[in-house]
């Protein structure tokens, strides 16, 4: 599969007025839910129909790889912990488990370039194991690259076939919270100091190791910001690119996602890059504790429906934030009008208040007239 892009065409204007119209016409004031209404528009629009439909497969796909970068000290867990977590993720055991089934969304694993064995079902797509140290070597070749981009939007692809109505787009891979911070910094001219999080939960050592990877590779990586392919095969990662491929096919796709944090937020900064628009089909779900996503989500113009002080990955952000869009979407469809509740409405309140003193006012002098005549 290529991994150039077709245009990508916006959710649907004018569906997305037709949402603000029948919002001024629900059983409440016109922007009493606030956020909630313009959820719940962004939704109608990219279904293209208003009242929108309820969402009937909420999918998260995790991208699980692991990182060469890591063996600087950037985190606080080693390596192998990545291919214990996949296989946490199978039996339903991980945080975005159990939050997608509050969801009611399902969870699905891909293995991209975890460093271990993962089973059949889940490593399909994978294109090596582990990555180069990002601070002095490239992560992967350009046709590695390519290969994981491919499988992004083959990933996406099957999704959206098989009747995912919304996506999630999750990560799993110690070290990756370095190579999104160096994607997030070339792409949005930004400092190692300014984009330097704790991750896993780093000591203060760990931190300036960290920094001193994020500067070295963010040295190599601005020689090639130009094409993003070429970044991403220094600096990212497959899972990155492979995250990236997915987020820009889903908006081809004409899919809605929510984005998690910021290794997420990383991947879609790139996604922008190769599918200029896609970020009009995202929203954030939540700002990460990671201070690059907030360069991130500032760079996309997008703002975050949540924000806890999460920054586990996994996509738990954004499936936190995913009853928020099944609550949107309910009261769009689902709501009474004033009309078919009985309920008056303010304007019609206003036209009622308004017509005695646009029709019968009276000159001064009558009325003094009136009053002599009363009273004589």
């Amino acid at each position: 599969m290529s991994t150039e892009f077709p245009p990508v065409e916006p959710p649907d204007e004018t569906v997305l007025r037709e949402a603000e119209a029948r919002h001024a016409v629900l059983t409440k004031p016109v922007g009493s839910l606030g956020r909630l209404e313009e959820l719940g528009n962004w939704i109608a629009a990219c279904q293209g129909v208003v009242p929108p439909k309820p969402f009937v497969r909420p999918r998260v796909v995790v991208f699980a790889g692991d990182h060469g970068v890591t063996a600087q000290g950037v985190s606080a867990f080693p390596s192998e912990v990545t291919g214990q977590m996949v296989a946490n993720f199978l039996t339903g055991g991980a945080a975005v488990n159990v939050l997608a089934q509050v969801a009611g969304a399902t969870v699905r694993v891909v293995d991209m370039a975890v460093d271990s064995d993962t089973p059949a079902a889940v490593s399909a797509h994978k294109v090596r194991r582990s990555s180069g140290s990002i601070d002095r070597e490239d992560a992967l070749t350009r046709e590695q690259c390519e290969q994981a981009i491919a499988a992004g939007r083959a990933i996406a692809d099957e999704e959206v076939d098989a009747g995912a109505d919304v996506l999630v787009a999750g990560d799993m891979g110690i070290g990756n919270t370095t190579p999104a911070a160096v994607l997030i910094a070339s792409l949005t001219g930004s400092e190692p100091v300014a984009v330097v999080g704790r991750g896993t939960g780093i000591d203060d050592q760990a931190w300036m190791r960290k920094t001193a990877a994020i500067r070295d590779a963010l040295r190599r990586a601005r020689l090639v910001i130009s094409d993003p392919i070429a970044l991403l095969a220094t600096a990212g990662g497959a899972d990155l690119a492979a995250m990236a491929g997915f987020l820009a096919q889903a908006a081809v796709r004409r899919t809605p996602v929510v984005l998690d944090g910021v290794v997420v937020g990383a991947a879609a900064v790139v996604a922008e890059e190769l599918a200029p628009g896609a970020r009009e089909w995202w929203v954030a779900g939540h700002q990460s504790a990671e201070p690059a996503h907030a360069i991130a989500l500032g760079h996309l113009n997008l703002k975050p429906l949540l924000e806890f002080e999460m920054r586990l990955g996994e996509g738990s952000g954004a499936v936190a934030a995913l009853p928020l869009l099944i609550a949107a979407v309910k009261v769009l469809a689902e709501m009474a009008t004033f009309e078919s509740a009985g309920v008056t409405n303010r304007e019609d309140t206003t036209r009622e208040d308004t017509a005695p003193e646009d029709t019968a006012q009276q000159d001064p002098a009558q009325e003094t007239t009136n009053e002599e005549t009363s009273t004589g």
